[in-house]
């Protein structure tokens, strides 16, 4: 079982940056590929990018492609989401996700998911 904590949220203006942390707990997490979803008000849970085991491979929603950054820290048990270029609509609660099933790349759908973290809020002003 792992735990997974959210940090690093705010309010930014467009075109600011903003670095997300996952910190987690419980397990060996470098056995987790971590990914990052996002719920905008109103909208479905997306996927937004996701990260392999040893941080060697990263994928991104075409929507932040070129934009964010993920990046990892074993030794440390938290995953980083660098933020860059910030629009309007990258506005949404962020969250970390990951089950000990999925290799990389997993899935993009959220219900392949077991673990979750409880969010940080992310608001873009324009």
């Amino acid at each position: 079982q792992v735990h997974l904590v959210e940090s690093g949220g705010g309010l930014v203006q467009a075109g600011g940056s903003l670095r997300l942390s996952c910190a987690a707990s419980g397990s060996t997490f470098s056995r987790y590929v971590i990914s990052w979803f996002r719920q905008a008000p109103g909208k479905e849970r997306e996927f937004v990018a996701a990260i392999s085991r040893s941080g060697s491979s990263t994928s991104y929603a075409d929507s932040v492609k070129g934009r964010f950054a993920s990046s990892r820290d074993n030794a440390k048990n938290t995953v980083s989401l660098q933020m860059n270029s910030l629009k309007p609509e990258d506005t949404a609660v962020y969250t970390c996700a990951t089950d000990i099933r999925l290799a990389y790349p997993p899935p993009r759908r959220p219900n392949a998911y077991d673990y979750w973290g409880q969010g940080t809020q992310v608001t873009v002003s324009s």
